[in-house]
């Protein structure tokens, strides 16, 4: 059995791995690489993927960074069924298709330029047609119920507590009398998260996937998370100003509308205070939630059994509409404002920023986890200013973070749902995380458990048999994102010095590990990518 990582591998986005076994060649996730520049790149790298010798595909759940690239693999030929639970069918198709019209209004936004000064065109990663195509591919199935979809090979769906509909999924394969065990973690949630059920345990298995998001850290709980958030509603609310909350449109901006219903039976949300859902797709995406009330976790239930809806506010206003979006800045006064995307980094959020960052009595509230290179992490760093839309915006706002939301499980939950292969002979593929991140999570790991574990790189391939020591194939020139050290010279002058700083304290060291060297590099490396996304 053989695997190639083809994204989330050293970073938190593009999940997907390739699997060849019993003569068969299928995909667990076919996420889109998010992040900077040279992350994005990887989006194109068709080839690799090769999509018509691609007989199925798995996916965990419907989160851009899992499902996003499939009108792309769809428009290279794929054509063969795409197995997930019914609401990640449901989201899959708005997120998809919503994904699809980004692309082309982006291609578009591009060329404009480029026809002005005659330099060739480019082309949309994928369109609405291609996405069109991909959504009569989704075949549903249910939680705990094992199927085949080839000889010899096994899957289960099992809850992963992380959004409506996701999954983890354990995966059999039978082989001359051998039998591999594998269990992709897709998204760990976190145990009470708000909506879903907590995470299912795994079964027994040999190679576990796991994701490491949030591998090094732990998460406030859920009371301390409505207390920040209503700090950071009543700081603008008593000024006069606006809350804007940059939330993913499938499940943080749920969640949010979700806590402020919490936070209005408290008494602690403003009366007079509107909020708005301003994201089509979000609002899409909670249609599909109340959809779905069968996947709801017990207290959400019973709120529904009281004849209360979680999901429901009575000063809460959907603004599909451009004009109606615009309006909320042009409005005076305070407002509570829920705008995609999560990272900043596109869609109607940006013109909300830019309205309202510069203003020393409004809030932003970052709700979930930031990709390298985006706005988001920029203001979180520290930025003074940020460019947006070809203007540079003060960052004069309150920040506030609130890792309380996050739907990704944290150091101490994946610690507790490996318990159950506590002893036995499984070995952990570390993916979805950044590199610092994972190496502390690793140590960890081996240090609980002594569990062997693995932190692939981009496009690494892995020959699997249990009990048998991992020999990774893999090019590290293409691995790792280029770095402009050019650039690097003549405009980075502290950075490159902190990078040779670095290179002589380990040149006086010759007994340190090499795979620790690059490491410690790959932190500034990390910087320096940053930089060139700027430009």
């Amino acid at each position: 059995m053989k695997i190639t990582f083809m994204g989330a591998a050293r970073t938190v986005s593009g999940s997907c791995y390739i699997v060849e076994c019993g003569g068969k060649r299928f995909a667990v996730d076919c996420g889109l690489h998010q992040g900077n520049a040279e992350i994005e790149k990887r989006n194109w790298n068709f080839e690799a993927y090769d999509a018509k010798k691609i007989d199925f595909i798995l996916i965990t759940h419907a989160h851009i960074d899992h499902s996003g690239l499939l009108p792309a693999l769809v428009a290279k030929g794929f054509k063969n069924p795409i197995y997930c639970t019914a609401p990640t069918r449901d989201l899959v198709e708005i997120m998809l298709l919503d994904s699809a019209h980004i692309q082309e209004m982006e291609a578009e936004w591009a060329n404009r330029k480029r026809l002005r000064t005659g330099i060739q065109l480019e082309r949309a990663l994928y369109t609405v047609a291609d996405a069109e195509q991909a959504v009569p591919l989704l075949a549903t199935v249910d939680y705990d119920n094992t199927f085949e979809p080839a000889p010899n090979i096994r899957v289960r769906f099992k809850n992963a507590g992380h959004i409506l509909g996701s999954a983890f999924i354990e995966l059999e394969y039978d082989e001359g009398g051998k039998r591999t065990r594998l269990v992709f973690s897709g998204d760990l949630g976190r145990p009470e998260q708000l909506i879903v059920e907590d995470p299912d345990e795994m079964s027994r298995a040999d190679y576990v996937f796991l994701e490491s998001t949030y591998g090094n850290r732990t998460h406030p709980d859920a009371e301390h998370s409505l207390d920040e958030l209503a700090k950071a509603i009543e700081y603008s609310y008593g000024k006069g100003e606006k809350v804007v909350i940059p939330a993913f449109a499938v499940e943080r901006s749920q969640q949010i509308i979700y806590s402020l219903f919490l936070l209005r039976k408290q008494g602690r949300l403003p009366e007079d205070m509107p909020v708005y859902l301003d994201s089509p797709l979000a609002i899409r995406a909670t249609e599909v939630f109340r959809k779905h009330p069968e996947f709801y976790d017990e207290k959400s239930r019973e709120y529904l059994r009281n004849g209360e809806h979680p999901l429901d506010l009575p000063n809460l206003h959907f603004t599909e509409t451009r004009e109606q979006s615009q309006a909320i800045n042009e409005s005076k006064g305070p407002a509570i404002i829920i705008s995609a995307s999560g990272m900043a980094n596109a869609g109607r959020v940006k013109h909300h920023l830019r309205h309202n960052l510069w203003r020393p009595g409004a809030s932003v509230i970052f709700v979930g986890w930031q990709g390298v290179g985006t706005p988001g992490r920029k203001i979180l760093n520290g930025a003074k200013k940020i460019r947006l839309f070809g203007e540079e915006v003060v960052v004069a706002a309150k920040i506030f973070t609130i890792n309380g939301f996050s739907g990704h499980a944290d150091r101490d939950d994946l610690l507790k749902w490996l318990e159950s292969m506590r002893g036995r002979p499984v070995q952990i593929i570390l993916v979805h995380g950044e590199a610092e991140v994972q190496k502390d999570f690793a140590a960890l790991i081996t240090e609980r458990f002594g569990f062997k574990v693995h932190i692939p790189e981009y496009l690494e391939e892995l020959e699997l048999e249990p009990g048998v020591s991992f020999q990774p194939v893999v090019d590290l020139e293409k691995a790792r994102p280029h770095v402009d050290w050019e650039f690097l010279l003549r405009d980075s002058e502290h950075l490159y010095a902190e990078l040779r700083k670095r290179v002589a304290s380990v040149e006086e060291r010759p007994w340190v590990d090499q795979v620790d060297i690059r490491d410690r590099l790959l932190a500034v490396n990390r910087q320096i990518v940053e930089l060139i996304s700027e430009m």
